[in-house]
């Protein structure tokens, strides 16, 4: 018996992917049929994982072919089997497809001759009593259209359409102008639309209409945007932050004079003392800041702080005086014109109805 250590370019781990699927010698392999065996050895391959990955179809076919050549097998050739003819004209659906198909109608010679055909290329008629192989039988269900239907005349003859009869004025119902004034005046009159002015949702989008009467469009006077929900809280932040920008250093100042006056009386006895009020008046306009414009004095579409300095890119519409900033312009434009931008977004918002 010879063994599978012959065959040429068989290495190590697939002897024993081949021994593992059951072939041991070379009779055994050269009766195995190509795909049959490529399969086998991938499925034995992804349960063992012998090799890294399973040969390839190539190598199986030099390996078959050197068993058989070495065993002298000649692989037996199965005859095709016979072709029968079959009658197709006793089937339900062959009579269906005789009823629906046209009438063949022999082409003339000369036909033939002016489109240069040839009888080769014309294709034989299928005698379906003797049918070999399959037949493709398609019969659709279509429904003839329906033939439009005469109406019975006489035999006058029609000379032109009939139109509609055109209606005639009823005079009766003719009524002069001062007849419809006295109607119109007899009607109780309808109930007044409601102020857009009071409309919540209209005061909203646009101020009232006294409020911007006489006064220029283009003008900063002209109050412009949607409307602040807490409009006197950003009044009054905006009234806080000036207070607090001109408070914090005449605090400083004062409290250095006052210091100086008390150890330094010689000479910084012109110091009043009314100017303790700045440094006590710090704390408290503190607590309103944090009150009024840390926790509020928000824009009403971005909902950012308008009083509290931030390092980001701000609008390039919005309020802004160069070395000052943005934060006193902007509050100061709340004070005087009670509307202003937001520094952040750019939307107008009012503060005044």
């Amino acid at each position: 018996m010879s063994t599978l250590l012959t065959i040429p370019g068989l290495g190590k781990s697939s002897l024993e992917l081949l021994e593992a699927v059951g072939f041991l010698d070379e009779d055994s392999l050269a009766k195995a049929g190509l795909e049959e065996l490529v399969d086998e050895l991938e499925r034995a391959n992804s349960v063992l994982k012998i090799a890294k990955r399973p040969p390839r179809r190539a190598d199986v076919q030099k390996w078959l072919l050197a068993a058989r050549e070495r065993v002298g097998f000649v692989e037996e050739e199965i005859p095709p089997a016979p072709l029968i003819a079959v009658n197709y004209e006793g089937n339900p659906d062959v009579l269906a497809l005789l009823e629906k198909a046209p009438i063949a109608i022999p082409l003339p010679a000369r036909l033939l001759m002016d489109n240069q055909l040839a009888v080769g290329d014309i294709p034989p008629a299928i005698f379906l009593n003797r049918v070999v192989g399959d037949l493709d039988v398609r019969v659709s269900n279509e429904t003839p259209a329906r033939t439009p239907v005469r109406a019975v005349t006489t035999g006058a003859v029609q000379l032109g359409e009939t139109y509609p009869q055109r209606r005639e004025f009823d005079v009766t119902r003719i009524r002069s102008i001062a007849d419809m004034e006295s109607l119109n005046s007899s009607k109780p009159s309808s109930t007044p639309a409601a102020d857009p002015g009071n409309d919540r949702v209209a005061l909203i989008r646009a101020p009232r209409a006294e409020t911007n009467r006489g006064r220029d469009p283009e003008s900063r006077t002209y109050i412009r945007g949607v409307l602040h929900t807490h409009p006197k809280e950003m009044l009054m932040g905006a009234l806080v932050t000036l207070l607090l920008i001109i408070d914090l250093p005449l605090a400083v100042l004062s409290a250095v004079l006052l210091l100086l006056s008390d150890q330094k009386p010689e000479t910084f006895s012109w110091v009043p003392k009314w100017f303790l009020a700045f440094p006590l008046a710090l704390p408290v306009i503190g607590l309103a800041f944090l009150a009024l414009c840390v926790a509020g004095g928000k824009c009403r579409i971005c909902t950012q702080r308008q009083f509290v300095p931030r390092a980001c890119r701000k609008n390039v519409k919005a309020h802004h005086v160069p070395i000052i900033g943005y934060i006193v312009p902007t509050a100061l434009h709340m004070l005087f014109f009670r509307w202003f931008r937001c520094t952040y977004c750019g939307t107008p918002v009012r503060l005044k109805e």
